[in-house]
């Protein structure tokens, strides 16, 4: 372990209910490698962190969608080291994960073509789960470019969650791996939610690590997730995660076709009708 490592930076830019997660991942490398691991929230969208185009950041929890897009403007900095493989059956033992589109338990709503004219609710207009799957779906199965009567953006899942249990939007498109823990964290929500509509699977978010800090200590931060120890075991255990995977960047390129499709698409024939 080279001696200038005294501390790195983290940072996640994912779901808030998941930080507890990321901190025993951070406690488990300072353990074994001996360094100190600093874990902080993103303070905003990664597209426009500052820290990360300044190269501030040594490892980060990052969607595969800004990361695919953000490698495609500043190549070669970060390496994708590990994504987590979820328990449950529905993910096959594979690092993946859906997008499970909610409605409230008690609407009349069966079905996607019921969601016509409804009023959707996303956490950002960048985010694969929350808008960009539903939006290919919209335009590759030919909806009407005004299928939703309105569109509003909620800010994070957990707030879509709540907006869709309060009866302040319709439905809501949420990450699948999110939206188990919340019901785990807040049991009394299953009552009032339904999933009509599964989008997916989509790569699992990774783990990166930046590529400066040279390819000796980042295998050394892959092997040791790969081989966690009893105590990172039991962290995984509470949030459903039956092992690490190692993924490559590449992996995630499908998202940014996804996503390009949509764009170009929404350029000329916009795909829904914002209303904020």
């Amino acid at each position: 372990m080279p001696r200038f490592y005294k501390k790195l930076q983290i940072t996640s830019y994912l779901a808030p209910n998941w930080f507890g997660f990321y901190q025993a991942i951070a406690a488990y490398l300072g353990r074994v490698l001996k360094v100190e691991f600093q874990l902080q929230p993103g303070e905003c969208d990664p597209l426009e962190d500052l820290q990360l185009f300044e190269d501030q950041i040594d490892l980060a929890f990052i969607c595969g969608l800004p990361l695919i897009r953000y490698s495609q403007i500043i190549s070669n900095q970060f390496q994708t080291l590990v994504a987590p493989v979820m328990q449950s059956s529905r993910y096959s033992n594979r690092p993946i994960y859906y997008a499970d589109i909610i409605v409230n338990a008690n609407s009349n709503i069966q079905k996607f073509e019921d969601l016509a004219k409804k009023t959707f609710c996303y956490n950002d207009l960048g985010s694969n789960s929350g808008y960009n799957l539903l939006c290919h779906k919209l335009i590759e199965e030919k909806y009407p470019e005004s299928f939703f009567g309105k569109m509003l953006q909620s800010g994070s899942h957990q707030h879509s969650i709540r907006w869709v249990v309060e009866g302040l939007a319709d439905c809501a498109s949420i990450d699948s791996v999110v939206l188990e823990q919340e019901l785990k964290d807040f049991p009394e929500l299953l009552k009032h939610l339904r999933v009509v509509e599964v989008l997916g699977p989509s790569p699992m978010p990774p783990l990166v690590v930046a590529q400066r800090l040279g390819i000796s200590l980042i295998q050394q931060m892959q092997l040791a997730l790969l081989q966690p120890d009893a105590e990172l075991q039991t962290v995984m255990e509470q949030f459903g995660v039956r092992r690490f995977a190692v993924v490559e960047l590449k992996d995630y390129q499908i998202l940014n076709q996804i996503y390009s499709v949509s764009v170009a698409r929404r350029r000329y024939h916009s795909c829904v009708s914002l209303s904020r």
